[in-house]
């Protein structure tokens, strides 16, 4: 029973939860933001956010270096610690700037709240063992 309790019955390690992070996070952002700014990169650059007032393109061409090439490092664990900074960078300009630090009702930036968080964590921890940062 005590050993059901501490949950003995799942693997444990720090690397692991590393790997299990790097994958969700980088697939979930690739997917859900990456591609999409990707393919419809000239649709979106007129009307793109730009908080930070460097220009519309700019900010769009950011984003992608983010949510695309940066997800994709991510899940490689490839420069993981670089490709998270900028992710946290542009995640947190999100929740900060355009979302308000909103996390609650429309137009909430609670997803971008959640990518900055897993950002933030990979950037303090790096890749793991099981990344290819981890093999050099």
């Amino acid at each position: 029973m005590n050993s059901f309790v501490r949950l003995g019955f799942v693997p444990r390690g720090y690397d692991l939860g590393l790997l299990v992070l790097r994958l969700w996070t980088g697939i979930g952002l690739f997917l859900m933001h990456g591609l999409p700014k990707v393919t419809g990169f000239s649709g979106m650059a007129a009307h793109f956010p730009d908080p930070l007032h460097i220009g519309s393109r700019w900010s769009l061409a950011f984003a992608v270096l983010s949510d695309a090439i940066c997800s994709l490092l991510i899940v490689l664990g490839l420069a993981t610690r670089w490709a998270a900074l900028i992710v946290a960078i542009n995640t947190g300009v999100a929740f900060v700037m355009v979302h308000k630090l909103h996390l609650f009702g429309e137009h909430n930036g609670e997803l971008a709240f959640l990518f900055f968080g897993a950002a933030l964590t990979l950037f303090i921890a790096g890749g793991g063992r099981f990344s290819v940062d981890g093999k050099v």
